[in-house]
């Protein structure tokens, strides 16, 4: 693995993860993940974050490292934005084969370094506006940017190449390979990547929208040549572009969320299935845009995507033992603790013997403020006047979402 020259003292060592088991233990990322960390040259030496031993990363970090003719004992400073452990998991290697590098966060971060890695000593705690000369006319600027996603995060700002260092802020899953510019990419490759960079937000990031506007806020007066994320590719033709696409997605907490209905159902037997597709028949006649999700077939991941862009929601399952079909449970738990709120929401339904799905359900998404279409459930399979009442509803949901 080489290292990447973003400028004449400021070079990208990123690792390529591949591996089978998914992100944060809960997303997968069948295109896999980049880590990306950064050397920063003065008379004295910084690394900006870190990586975890996952995936062959500790030695694709070496061998990065080695092309920029740097070794581990030279590292003067290790700079952590952030603590979690995909960024820090290496930190007691790191320590041994780098004894006199200071490790340097913010004061809850070296709190984590402590609790995490019992490291306490060669630490150094910074607060936002602080700098560190690196000599050579190259100082480093931190500004304090919590919760993009954990309290303790900050970013690190290069005045001299221009270079935002954001962590996982602007960051985005898939793997990079040689390519990790933004003007390497084809118009078709930056679409494939603006779908897992959005997927990304919605896990990762969404449920913290305030923050990353405010964190846009505090660096908007910086001259930004170059955003340098920790996942996801390097930004140093259109750093602005990274950065309106986080503002848009930042939106969509609040609204307007894009004019289009995410539907994720879950059926038993067929019987919901069928009220489904005749939703989805009036959603259609209305020329309102669609995805169709069903759980538990396809992971929460691909739903929180297109559900956290959409301004409506179609939420269809059976009734389950007096209760909501579990796997749909599940899925509105998740949009809870994302806070997936503001939608215009259709629940629809079939039971059995008896009903209570819809009792268990309000409650559900009480916390969630959604503007809730009349539910439509029937017994057993529905009947052709159900039908028609269901793409009449489905008629109704888009109209409110066009209407806005």
């Amino acid at each position: 693995m080489k290292a990447h020259k973003i400028s004449d003292s400021v070079y990208c060592l990123h690792a390529d993860i591949e591996a089978p088991d998914l992100f944060e233990g809960i997303w997968p990322i069948p295109q896999g993940v980049s880590l990306n960390s950064y050397i920063v040259k003065g008379e004295k030496i910084a690394l900006i974050d870190l990586i975890r031993d996952w995936g062959g990363a500790p030695k694709q970090l070496t061998d990065a490292l080695k092309d920029t003719g740097i070794s581990f004992d030279q590292v003067d400073y290790l700079i952590l934005n952030h603590l979690e452990p995909d960024h820090t998991g290496w930190l007691r290697e790191f320590r041994e084969k780098s004894p006199k590098a200071e490790i340097i966060a913010t004061a809850k971060g070296i709190n984590l370094v402590k609790s995490f890695y019992k490291i306490t000593e060669g630490l150094r705690a910074v607060k936002d506006g602080e700098t560190l000369d690196l000599g050579k006319g190259k100082v480093l600027t931190f500004r304090e940017a919590p919760n993009i996603h954990w309290p303790e995060t900050m970013v690190t700002w290069d005045g001299e190449s221009g270079t935002l260092f954001p962590c996982d802020a602007f960051g985005s899953y898939g793997i990079l390979g040689d390519r990790i510019f933004d003007d390497e990419y084809t118009e078709a490759e930056h679409a494939a990547f603006e779908k897992e960079c959005l997927r990304y937000y919605a896990n990762i990031v969404a449920s913290f929208s305030a923050f990353v506007e405010k964190a846009v806020e505090k660096v908007a007066g910086l001259e930004i040549k170059c955003v340098a994320p920790s996942h996801g590719i390097v930004w140093r033709k259109n750093p602005k572009t990274i950065i309106g696409r986080y503002l848009k997605y930042a939106a969509y907490a609040k609204g307007p969320a894009e004019k289009e209905i995410a539907v994720i159902w879950g059926s038993m037997y067929g019987n919901t299935k069928q009220g489904v597709d005749a939703v989805v028949r009036g959603i259609a006649a209305e020329g309102v845009p669609y995805t169709i999700h069903r759980v538990p077939d396809e992971n929460v991941s691909w739903v929180l995507m297109d559900v956290y862009k959409s301004a409506g929601l179609v939420i269809a399952m059976p009734t389950y033992e007096y209760a909501m079909f579990p796997p749909m449970a599940n899925v509105l738990d998740i949009f809870r603790r994302k806070h997936i709120t503001g939608k215009t929401v259709l629940r629809i339904g079939s039971w059995g013997w008896v009903g209570g799905a819809k009792k268990d359900y309000e409650a559900a998404i009480e916390p969630l403020k959604w503007t809730s279409l009349e539910s439509l459930e029937w017994a057993g399979a529905p009947d052709e006047a159900t039908l028609k009442g269901l793409e009449e509803k489905g008629r109704e949901l888009a109209r409110a979402v066009l209407a806005g």
